[in-house]
Formats: structure tokens, sequence, C-alpha cells
């Protein structure tokens, strides 16, 4: 018996030769996806002004694309059942490679839009297959470092995206930032093409259509009426509209998925406490590093007046440690629980957002250290909540809990840009109108504020859902 279990340890459930070659598609496809959700924000004031468009139009840019991954990503488990790994890697990759050079040949807005959102379906697809095929290709006693190495290329990617962005728009057009994803993406390519095998079996199960349809109104409704809100204002037929067919059509969804045999997001497991709390604080947590990674380029460039290169040196320590504190927040885990590194986490990132919210005219130095603190307590945050949810399911619901964590962190994420956009128009508004409307750079400063006390609440809130959190000894009292 025992020598049966170690055999188990030893091979994977899908053996192939060199599983690093089976896996290299999705992870450059991965790396070039994360890098463009998090490089951009460091190009907008640049686009707003080469493309002649407000904030709250080129918050699209990030909204959209967060959208389109949030709406394709719970179906990534039906559609690996219906085509297999390759196609669906190689379809994913060249719909990126498409979608960036739709990009970076852009004149106008709508077009750098489309081609943001083909973007998106790439990464929605891509993201999930890598956590997949790693499970099926590497035995279990290296499955550990396996996923430890494609978290890695997630966090690598998000700390050296605005950094590289930066120099890159130091010395050539925004449009660069897009032709320098497609070499990655053909080498990607040609490892799908070449060294990627199916490692799922194709039961071509029944779609539920309807299920499709609501997610896919429901999801966009809600982000869209937020996102219109920034210019047309929150009384605007159009917001209104949006947003109350967004949350009718999405409570339907949750209905549907509550009363199918076969739902294609399992939303009972929200019945369990220690899941709900964690899922709750891991959207508040993402939502805190958004709205702040969203405002604070563009508080840069326009309230203080950097260069976009300088911009991302000061952002560089921030995204560094952020990669750090999440490697290493997970161990904490295991030693003493989700509550005392969560709880440590939200007050640090107070803390950070507190000091970027009485920012004027500031040191650089004050500023990086403002960014770093923050980028110590989210991500300190943001494991332990994550490891906390999922440990309370059982079977096939940590799948179902992974899905939906990782759909609604897209959703959330888009959201919570799209608030700190409208609050950041009301704070520039509010300025201009008492004090005229030639100090722009003032105004601007005035605007992230007010998008700042968005990620402030969003910590507080936080903190109260923390004390949610138990512990194996709460349990037993």
């Amino acid at each position: 018996m025992k020598q049966n279990e170690n055999n188990g340890m030893m091979q994977a459930r899908v053996p192939v030769a060199h599983p690093m070659i089976v896996m290299a598609s999705m992870m450059i496809g991965a790396f070039v996806g994360m890098f463009s959700e998090t490089s951009l924000n460091i190009a907008l004031p640049q686009l707003m002004s080469h493309l002649n468009v407000a904030a709250g139009t080129i918050q699209w840019l990030v909204t959209g694309y967060m959208l389109v991954i949030g709406i394709v990503l719970p179906f990534s488990s039906l559609i690996s059942k219906w085509f297999t790994t390759r196609q669906i890697i190689i379809f994913g990759l060249l719909a990126f490679i498409v979608g960036a050079v739709v990009s970076a040949l852009s004149t106008a807005f709508p077009m750098l839009l489309a081609g943001r959102m083909i973007q998106g379906i790439a990464t929605g697809l891509i993201l999930p297959m890598m956590f997949t095929v790693a499970m099926q290709v590497f035995p279990p006693y290296k499955l550990g470092a396996a996923m430890g190495m494609c978290a890695l290329v997630i966090m690598f990617a998000s700390a050296i995206g605005p950094t590289l962005t930066g120099l890159i728009l130091a010395k050539l057009s925004w449009n660069w930032i897009f032709w320098a994803f497609v070499p990655f993406l053909v080498i990607a390519l040609l490892f799908a093409i070449f060294g990627l095998k199916n490692v799922g079996e194709l039961t071509k199960p029944k779609v539920d259509v309807l299920s499709l349809l609501e997610s896919i109104i429901g999801f966009s409704g809600i982000v869209m009426g937020v996102s219109f809100a920034s210019e047309q204002g929150w009384a605007s037929p159009l917001v209104l509209g949006s947003l109350i067919v967004g949350i009718v059509v999405l409570a339907l969804y949750v209905k549907r998925q509550l009363t199918l045999a076969e739902p294609v997001l399992n939303l009972k497991i929200f019945a369990i406490p220690a899941f709900r709390t964690g899922a709750v604080l891991v959207m508040l947590d993402f939502g805190i590093i958004l709205s702040a990674m969203y405002l604070l380029p563009m508080y840069i460039q326009r309230g203080l007046l950097l260069p976009v290169a300088l911009t991302g040196i000061i952002m560089l320590p921030g995204g560094i440690i952020n990669a750090l504190v999440s490697a290493v927040a997970g161990r904490l885990y295991d030693k003493v629980g989700a509550k005392t590194p969560v709880r440590l986490g939200l007050i640090i990132a107070l803390i950070g957002a507190l000091m970027l919210v009485f920012t004027t005219h500031t040191s650089i130095a004050y500023l990086i250290a403002a960014h770093v603190i923050l980028m110590v307590g989210a991500p300190l945050a943001m494991s332990p909540a994550q490891t906390y949810a999922l440990n309370s399911l059982q079977g096939a619901q940590s799948g179902d809990g992974s899905t939906i964590m990782n759909t609604m962190q897209q959703i959330v994420g888009a959201i919570a840009t799209a608030l700190a956009t409208s609050l950041l128009g009301i704070g520039q508004a509010a300025y201009q109108n008492h004090h005229g409307s030639g100090h722009l750079s003032a105004a601007f400063t005035n605007g992230t504020h007010y998008g700042f006390y968005f990620t402030i609440a969003l910590i507080v809130v936080g903190l109260l859902a923390s004390l949610r959190i138990t512990t194996a000894k709460d349990a037993e009292k």
C-alpha cells in the first residue's frame, strides 16, 4: 500500500517528458497578460492627450480589459471540456497577437479599446489553463514548486510592468507598448504548437446559453453603469438604466446558478461562512490595489508634473515589494493563520493610503515610501485571506471557489477603477468650482485625493470584515 502511495507521489496525472516545455507557452502568455493589465496605467495620461479623450473615457482601457477577463473566466472549465488544451492556448495566443497589433496600429480610441478587449479574451483563457495544466503535468511532490512558479510569473509581471512601460514611453510612442508584446507572444505560440499536448478529457457537456447571456449582460451592465458615471453623472438615464439592467439580470443569474443541477458557478459555497468572509476580503483587497495603482501614476504625471520615465522608476520599489510580500504572505498563514496577517496587512495598507491622501507637492522619497507601505499591507492580507477561503472548501468545491474568486477579482477591479475615476472627476470639478479653472495640476491632485478616499473606505470595510475571521480556538469556544 505504501509503495502505491509513493508511486502516486512520483507520477503526474498526465505524464510528459518535459513539463516545463508544456508550460512555457502558458507562462509566457500569462506574463504578457498580467504585464498588460498593470502596465497600461502609466500610459493613460499620455493616451488621454494623444487620443484627445477624458479620464472617464480612457479608463475603459483598464475596465474593459478586466471586464472581458471576468466574463471569460467562469466559462474556462466548460471551454476546456469542449476544446483541447492546444486549441484553447493556440487560439488565446493568436487572439492576443491580433489584439496587440490592432492596439498598436490604433489611430482612434474605439480601435484601441477593441484591441484591448480582444487581449482580455486571451488572458481570460490562458490564466486559468496555466494553473489547470500545471496540476496535471507535474507530479505531486513537485506541484508546490510548480504552482509557486506560476504565481511568481504573475507577480513579476505586475512588479516590472509600470517601470518597463515608463522606459518605453520615455524613448518611443505609446504604440510600442503593444508592439513589445508581439515577439514574446510569437515565441509562446511556437511553444504551444510544438510542445503543448492536451491534458483534459473532452466530455462536451450541455452549454447553458441562458447562463452565458445572463453573465455577460449582468456583469457588463454594472461595470458600464459605474464607468459611464464619471462622464455622464450618476443621475444620467444611461447610468441608471445600465445599473438597473445589470443588477436585475445578475440577480436572475445568481438565482439560476443556485437552482441548476450543474451550474456554471457553484454559488452555493457562499453559504460556508469562512469562504464568504475570505472571498469578500480578497475582493476588497484587489479593489484597494487596483484603485491605488490606477490613481498613483496619473497623479505623478498630471498632479506632480513628473516625466513618464521617472513615474516608472517611482513605481518600481512598490512593485518589487508587492511581489516579495506576496511570496512570503502565504507561508505566514501556515504558521499563524489568517487573522493576524490579514488585520495587520490592512492596518499597514491604511497607513500607506492615508499618506497618499496627504500628498500635495511632496518629495519623491515620501511618495515612494507611501507606495511601498501600501504594497506591504495589501498583499500581506491577500494571500492569507485567499487561503482561508479555499481551505474551508472540500473536493470539487476548491475549483469552484478558485474560479469564483478569480472572476470576481476582475469584475471588482473594473468597478473599483471606474469608481476611482468618477471620484477623480468629482474632486477636480470641486476644486475648479472653488478656485477657478486655471489650476489644472492642483485640481488633478485634489481629484486623486477623492479617489484615495475610496481606497481608504475599502480598507476600513476590509478591517470590519476581518473581524469575522475565526481560528480553530475561536470555534472551540
